[in-house]
């Protein structure tokens, strides 16, 4: 495969609505329309010193593990590129392209060496190949299924993609030539027992803009079967759960913050849990930092998500405790501040792997979840006269 040095371009469209019980305070509204963080392109990237950052409220435990200099993956993303940033930025493609024509996908998970080139970064110009291969779409695809499953057509969450694309990505292509709708259509119908949500919409529009149509599907397939599709379930037992784990982290991390959300304000952690983790934090954060989450949670699975969920509550401690609202509160923590946040991506994921978290144990309680769920899913089908039907239905022929 051949690879250019591209500057990485990240296309961003935001809901004047947020995914946020109680999230229409007017106060939101005017953060909204001020904050830098809802524009497109160069917009997006910090200038702010590490100073500014540790400002914003962050503890000066965590901002000394951040401030370093920039890697080559987020010097790459500025206007200008020294010779020797791009040499360092050509020779992350080339580690990439051996990796991926080397390491056979089922290993790509277990393997150190792989972690250890996600940290350092993902060129964009290799990144949904990057997603492609971690996700191991190729061992999963099944040749002509995805232009059986488009021609099936429309499904009765049709006109809320079709509404919900155009608001998200209504300028940019996927939002345009129906890719986004499509995609998702064939999705849902070979997988019915996925209840719609916008956060799909966010999340396969932003896979369509890394990457091909038919490659994007493919990835959103593993993404949902590996780690999403229980939160988009008919029954909210797993999300439910996963944000009580979360809430737990939290006063494990920071006793007084999680007392101040949870208890005095009475935030639901499943309120702030079902935008973050179900979008992959799409509306969260700029697009500079959610891509760099998606590179490292395709490898690192959903614990990483409560990672990054600590490193954004560090990152807006201050704010947090001096709001005066739980209106306030949840508008802080539905889109961050672009000035609560670290210089770039990098010094986000480098912030949440420094978070107190046993990602074994978080694995582990999920998958007794997970298996009493599918345990009692049995139950009731055994004692069923009548089966309602498998969750995959594939084409015939």
């Amino acid at each position: 495969m051949d690879f250019e040095l591209v500057k990485p371009s990240f296309p961003r469209t935001l809901s004047p609505r947020s995914s946020l019980e109680s999230f229409a305070s007017q106060q939101h509204d005017n953060d909204h329309q001020a904050s830098p963080i809802r524009q497109g392109g160069a917009n997006f990237l910090r200038t702010e010193s590490p100073s500014s950052f540790l400002s914003s409220g962050v503890s000066e435990k965590d901002g000394a593990a951040l401030n370093r200099k920039p890697s080559p993956s987020s010097i790459a993303q500025s206007d200008v590129l020294s010779p020797s940033d791009i040499d360092a930025h050509r020779n992350r493609e080339l580690k990439w392209v051996l990796l991926m024509s080397t390491l056979d996908p089922t290993q790509a998970r277990k393997s150190k060496k792989v972690k250890k080139l996600l940290l350092d970064g993902v060129p964009a110009s290799v990144r949904y190949q990057v997603w492609a291969h971690l996700a191991d779409c190729k061992g999963k695809r099944m040749n002509g299924l995805y232009p059986q499953l488009v021609k099936r057509g429309a499904v009765p969450a049709t006109p809320a993609i079709i509404r919900d694309g155009a608001d998200r990505f209504g300028d940019q292509p996927q939002g345009k030539d129906g890719s986004i709708v499509s995609v998702l259509q064939a999705y849902l119908t070979m997988v019915p027992d996925v209840q719609y949500h916008i956060a799909l919409t966010c999340i396969v529009g932003q896979l369509l803009a890394q990457s091909p149509e038919e490659d994007a599907f493919w990835i959103f397939i593993s993404m949902m079967d590996s780690y999403l599709r229980p939160y988009f379930s008919s029954s909210v037992v797993q999300l439910d759960f996963d944000a009580t784990l979360f809430a737990n982290a939290l006063e494990t991390n920071d006793a007084p913050l999680a007392k101040r959300i949870f208890v005095d304000m009475s935030i639901p952690p499943l309120t702030i849990c079902r935008q973050w983790f179900c979008s992959l934090f799409y509306d969260t954060i700029p697009a500079e930092y959610h891509l760099r989450v998606w590179d490292v949670f395709l490898f690192e699975g959903v614990p990483f998500l409560f990672r990054v969920g600590l490193a954004l509550f560090a990152c807006c401690r201050r704010p947090l405790l001096e709001a005066q609202s739980r209106d306030r509160a949840l508008s802080i923590l539905s889109q961050v501040p672009l000035q609560c946040l670290p210089p770039n991506g990098d010094t986000l994921i480098e912030l949440a792997i420094s978070k107190k978290l046993k990602d074994d144990d978080v694995r582990k309680a999920r998958n007794k979840v997970e298996t009493k769920k599918k345990r009692t899913i049995s139950t009731r089908l055994l004692k069923s006269s009548t089966n309602p039907g498998t969750p995959i239905s594939l084409p015939r022929g």
